[in-house]
């Protein structure tokens, strides 16, 4: 079994990527590029309540018979006792689709953090409803690049085209008029204390990627928005 390049400082958390990597790698074989994670835990941000974000990049579109694997491995490594098991939300994307936005590949596999989720299919077109999906995609893409970190595979950065700062704006109004639209349309969503927090703390990155046409972590941006 091959070890993490770049292990983070929280103990579970490795293990629970290492079972992952390794899992990952033995279904693709051959098909397996690299694998990456992105948001608070590259940031340095993280805490026992932050997703445990991350990409697997393929060669190609995956077949069916690939995707029915790593879907039981995603429900195996859910019943590991261990409080970041059910944590991970995570794409598997071919390298084609992540080297810049193509519309002709806008489908990748995603699954989101939580007990009994299962991986879907995610349509990433600049155009309603799937406006503020596709936003955050660009948004992932310049993080991933930027401050991605490396468990194997080659660098992100060579594997992703920069992200003009026109980019990253359109991604944030993409983001406000889709996700943040929605919220003023049904504010009942956000009757949750913690999903008010993460709202007002969505907008400030949203606002600071407005004015300063880079992204910011939920701290960093929440310091400069006050």
């Amino acid at each position: 079994m091959k070890s993490l390049n770049h292990p983070i400082p929280y103990p579970e958390v490795n293990a629970i990527l290492h079972e992952l990597l390794t899992s990952v790698q033995s279904i693709l074989g051959d098909h397996f590029i690299g694998m990456y994670l992105f948001g608070s835990l590259a940031t340095g941000d993280f805490d026992q309540d932050s997703d445990v974000d991350y990409v697997v990049v393929t060669d190609d579109v995956l077949s069916n018979e690939l995707v029915s694997a790593l879907q039981d491995m995603h429900m195996s490594i859910a019943t590991i006792d261990s409080w970041c098991a059910t944590q991970l939300e995570g794409s598997y994307v071919p390298q084609g689709a992540l080297r810049r936005y193509d519309p002709v590949r806008a489908l990748h596999l995603h699954i989101d953090r939580g007990k009994g989720e299962r991986l879907n299919k995610m349509q990433l077109d600049n155009s309603p409803p799937s406006r503020a999906w596709w936003g955050g995609w660009v948004l992932l893409r310049d993080s991933l690049r930027e401050k991605g970190i490396t468990l194997a595979g080659p660098a992100p950065r060579t594997l992703i085209d920069p992200v003009s700062p026109e980019e990253l704006e359109q991604a944030a109004q993409a983001i406000l008029q889709g996700w943040a639209a929605q919220i003023l349309d049904t504010p009942a969503e956000i009757d949750s204390r913690g999903y008010q927090s993460y709202t007002v703390l969505t907008l400030c990155r949203i606002l600071y990627t407005l004015q300063n046409s880079s992204v910011a972590s939920k701290p960093v941006a929440a310091r400069w928005a006050q």
